[in-house]
């Protein structure tokens, strides 16, 4: 009788040990966002509260497009109207503009922390590999000439990612859509 006790303890321990094993091997860590979509997530649903909030519709990828009044007057409320209050122009000649109104400004406002340093430095970190091409420069060079700028681009990126990651983890309370 004894024997049989041990035995079967025997055969159980590996049988235990497997499922512990496997369970253990199927449960994946869950992937974690990249800082650039957290980012993209928050501006999103800034950009959707705001136009909600006008009484408009957000874009949805798939969606079929509104008539083109309705399309109009989406565009203006997301990204602005009227002369671009922010302008800057690349060494490459090319200018690049956007507006202080409209929901995207008002998301980067509030992600960003300053709407304008963001714009400025943005372009300029987006830009070097053109800039690096255009003036005959390596771009190791022209990072380093814009040392500051990619200084500042870090900052700001770093202050939107706490603020969106801290917007996507607190949802607003049910029926309130601000965010």
């Amino acid at each position: 009788m004894l024997v049989r006790t041990r035995a079967a303890g025997l055969l159980a321990a590996p049988l235990l040990l497997t499922g512990i094993l496997l369970t253990g091997c199927t449960d994946p860590a869950p992937r974690r966002p990249a800082p650039d979509e957290v980012i993209k997530a928050a501006t999103q649903r800034l950009t959707d509260t705001c136009l909600i909030r006008q009484g408009l519709t957000p874009p949805q990828p798939g969606q079929s497009p509104p008539p083109t009044a309705e399309q109009q007057r989406v565009t203006a409320a997301l990204f602005g109207t009227g002369p671009a209050e922010l302008s800057i122009t690349l060494p490459t000649g090319y200018v690049v503009r956007a507006h202080t109104d409209g929901c995207l400004a008002a998301a980067q406002q509030r992600l960003y922390g300053d709407q304008r340093r963001w714009f400025r430095a943005s372009v300029i970190v987006n830009n070097l590999t053109p800039e690096a091409e255009h003036t005959h420069r390596s771009l190791a060079d022209v990072r380093a000439r814009h040392r500051a700028e990619i200084a500042d681009w870090r900052r700001l990126r770093a202050h939107a990612l706490t603020g969106a990651t801290d917007l996507l983890d607190n949802r607003p309370p049910t029926g309130d859509p601000r965010p």
